[in-house]
């Protein structure tokens, strides 16, 4: 069996000041028929700009339902719903497939670690009382059957767009989020769900701008840069960028993008031996 230490929290500040970041030290104990830890992000449930959106979010829990016995621990890495907001006695509408089966899984002892990412910043405790999931809202970095790694959305690290920075620094100041809590609920889901869905649809085709090269990806400038200024790092994942990516940093480490749940259906898997991308096709996955 599995056993997971409880988490050791040390908290540190990146040079920038701007993103602060966790060290999360979680050891699991090595041994013959140890489960696999898993890797996704990016299902923007709840999107007004995807057409088929139960069939979406049935999808992702069937994928959940499938790993639910092999896995010790489960991260989402950010933007699982298009919009969500945390009101004192009120949630979100919708989710309850996928919230079922969070609680299913951590009532099974698979621990569900839940990134925030630029779109589901905002959350106040319901995640963590009701679905049992360990929120994170910076990036963290933790051992993971004897391998260091850095795990975050993405938002945020490396980017110079500074309308998106300053949007950042908005939707997590906290006298900003009480404001928003101070408009009627219908009003405030409407208009967070509405700005998502503009967001995307003023892309070409609502779709992400594909892989660019390695010179002008800002997450992949971010994690060479990184991984120099702290090289125990083994893996970085990110999401995010809608993208999937997996390239070699230097001879020790590699950096994964980890796709979406939009159209790609995408995640990454560790077995303790061996990090691995993968596409969930019904029928067909295999780990």
């Amino acid at each position: 069996m599995i056993r997971a230490v409880p988490p050791l929290f040390i908290r540190t500040v990146s040079s920038s000041g701007a993103v602060k970041h966790k060290s999360v030290i979680t050891h699991y104990s090595k041994h013959k028929g140890m489960k696999n830890i898993y890797f996704l992000s990016d299902a923007h449930l709840g999107s007004l700009a995807i057409e088929h959106r139960r069939t979406q979010e049935r999808r992702l829990v069937r994928f959940l339902d499938s790993i639910k016995h092999k896995a010790a621990a489960v991260y989402l890495l950010g933007d699982m719903f298009d919009f969500w907001d945390e009101y004192r006695y009120v949630v979100p509408k919708g989710f309850t497939r996928f919230l079922g089966k969070l609680s299913e899984l951590t009532d099974d002892g698979v621990e569900v670690h839940f990134f925030t990412g630029n779109h589901d910043v905002w959350t106040y405790g319901y995640l963590e009382k009701e679905c049992g999931v360990i929120v994170h809202k910076a990036p963290i970095t933790t051992e993971l059957y004897g391998k260091i790694f850095y795990l975050a959305h993405g938002d945020g690290l490396g980017d110079p767009d500074p309308m998106f920075r300053f949007l950042r620094r908005v939707f997590h100041n906290r006298c900003c989020q009480r404001l928003l809590n101070f408009v009627h609920p219908r009003w405030g889901m409407a208009l967070g769900l509405n700005w998502a869905k503009h967001s995307r649809l003023k892309r070409i085709d609502g779709k992400e701008v594909p892989f660019m090269g390695e010179k002008k990806e800002y997450l992949v400038r971010f994690a060479q840069e990184y991984q120099r200024n702290h090289p125990d790092i083994d893996y970085l994942l990110f999401g995010h960028r809608h993208i999937e990516l997996d390239i070699t940093i230097n001879k020790t480490a590699r950096m994964l993008i980890l796709g979406d749940w939009i159209s790609q259906f995408t995640y990454a898997v560790f077995d303790g031996e061996h990090l691995l991308l993968g596409q969930y096709v019904e029928g067909e996955s295999k780990f």
